[in-house]
């Protein structure tokens, strides 16, 4: 194993209880109720009072009915608003980059100070929402936000977030899946040494050395659980092989239904025989991996309740903790620290060879994610499969074959399709989602493919602008195959959108003259 220098993980507190813990049966009754078409609503309501009231006066008077208990909800919470945004006006003078720098001010929300006895956690800085139902920072919408914040001159707010993000890694041990309370038991895609790389694009490792503690908290939280885990096990996040070679899954602290979802989450653990918190764990990893809900996670490749996302080990994020190792082993050669530049280059080639050994598939010419437990490559092709020539992981030979597969099978007339899978889910056929865009045309430019990179740009700026042309909004996601918003998943689509503004002003920037 590799000798660890000076671990600069803390201790970090007790999580504040999430609403379900709070409300408790409350919470249950309220949400099997389907008081809100939206789960999620009331998980984000504020109490007008001490929550522990509250909780006394409901088992003191117990309501009736639906009606009694709306009722009793309505007297003791306030209600959520959206982050919503308007549609620009249907004028040919509000060009989509002139729109896009508008919806950064409609976008953009104050430092969070928490009502007492709400969800938030509170943030000390400016920072910018996707939009829509998701009304608070999130971790990875972060970054592909940021790519046009920058480009628009707001370099300031990126700085902020940055900030921001660095203390709640200092406040909770790691970045939460988005700034609320029952998001705090898992993280989502380690992106933050992207978003710090942002600071100083001519000189990342500048940026990263600045950021260093935070940056090594974070490498520390994915991979607890490494130094005494046995060959053919897992704990946590990290995933120890069957030749010793540790990798990374996605995992969840908790495995009770989600807050933000309950009722869908209970209505797929009674779908299946399995043990509920088995279901409820995967269900919840598969939250932190940004893509709720996809065939990826699947055992029969269609069906939500054969989820086993704690079983794969996945091709992203052992990529994006590639990247995050790169990162730290050049801030550390920044500030001259030998020994901590000595390790993180040890761990990216370990990093590497093992991606190379497990998750590149020699048939398939693609990478494929690992279902460790059974000891095969699920064999079921994804986006995710460019992520190791988006961080520079993969050998050249590697990136001409993925760029072959991916141009066959997920290039389509608008974009990149997530999956090659029609299940109904948002993260499979026919959506297209812009962080996955930018990715792969990211990725493809590294290794050269630069006709493949601009002629996918130019799929997905069409699609963008045929929607906005039409409707005079930007949405979450879009269907690539028939370049209109995309749907399907557990929620409506949603405008804003803050990672679609993001990646479109980028690729604007980068292929003007897309036709």
């Amino acid at each position: 194993m590799l000798a660890l220098c000076g671990s600069t993980a803390a201790a970090a507190p007790a999580t504040p209880p999430s609403p379900l813990d709070v409300y408790q049966e409350l919470f249950v009754r309220v949400e099997s109720q389907s008081l809100f078409s939206d789960d999620k609503t009331f998980a984000d309501a504020e109490p007008r009072q001490n929550p522990a009231a509250i909780l006394a006066a409901y088992r003191a008077h117990v309501p009736r009915d639906r009606a009694e208990l709306a009722a009793f909800v309505a007297a003791h919470f306030d209600l959520p608003h959206d982050g919503a945004v308007q549609p620009a006006e249907p004028s040919a003078s509000c060009a989509l980059k002139e729109h896009i720098a508008r919806l950064w001010t409609a976008l953009q929300r104050p430092p969070t100070v928490p009502a007492p006895g709400s969800s938030a956690l509170a943030f000390a800085f400016p920072h910018v929402i996707p939009g829509g139902r998701f009304r608070e920072l999130y971790y990875w919408d972060s970054y592909f936000t940021a790519l046009g914040l920058v480009r628009d001159g707001h370099t300031d707010i990126v700085q902020d977030m940055v900030a921001g993000f660095a203390a709640l890694i200092a406040r909770y041990g790691h970045i939460p899946n988005g700034t609320r309370t029952y998001y705090l038991s898992r993280s989502q895609p380690p992106v933050f040494f992207l978003m710090v790389g942002l600071l100083d694009p001519t000189d990342p490792a500048q940026a990263y050395a600045a950021w260093l503690p935070a940056l090594r908290a974070e490498h520390a939280y994915w991979m607890s659980g490494e130094r005494s885990l046995a060959v053919g096990t897992a704990a946590a996040h990290v995933v120890r092989l069957a030749d010793g070679a540790l990798l990374n899954r996605y995992w969840d602290a908790r495995d009770t239904p989600r807050d933000e979802a309950y009722r869908k989450d209970v209505a797929v653990a009674q779908r299946t025989q399995r043990p509920a918190a088995e279901v409820y764990r995967d269900i919840r990893a598969a939250a932190e991996s940004g893509w709720d809900f996809s065939s990826r996670w699947f055992a029969d490749g269609r069906h939500l309740q054969t989820i086993e996302t704690t079983a794969i080990v996945p091709v992203d994020l052992n990529s994006l903790l590639y990247g995050l190792e790169q990162a730290i082993a050049l801030g550390c050669a920044r500030v001259h620290d030998s020994g901590c530049e000595t390790e993180f280059t040890q761990r990216m080639a370990a990093r590497r060879a093992a991606i190379e050994r497990y998750l590149w598939n020699v048939k398939a010419h693609c990478y494929f994610d690992y279902q460790w437990r059974r000891g095969e490559p699920t064999r079921r092709l994804s986006a995710a499969t460019l992520y190791p020539l988006f961080v520079g992981a993969a050998v050249p030979q590697h990136a001409a074959a993925v760029a072959e597969v991916v141009e066959r099978r997920l290039v389509k007339s608008g974009g990149l399709v997530t999956t090659a899978r029609h299940t109904g889910q948002q993260w499979d056929a026919p959506n297209g989602w812009a962080p996955l865009q930018w990715i792969a045309v990211d990725a493809l430019s590294r290794y050269g493919l630069r006709d493949d990179a601009r002629s996918l740009a130019c799929r997905w700026l069409l699609t963008v602008e045929r929607t906005y042309d039409v409707e005079h909004r930007l949405v979450e996601k879009y269907d690539v195959e028939t370049r209109r918003p995309g749907g399907g998943g557990e929620y409506p689509l949603q405008d804003g959108f803050g990672w679609t503004n993001g990646v479109t002003r980028a690729l604007l920037d980068q292929y003007p003259d897309c036709k």
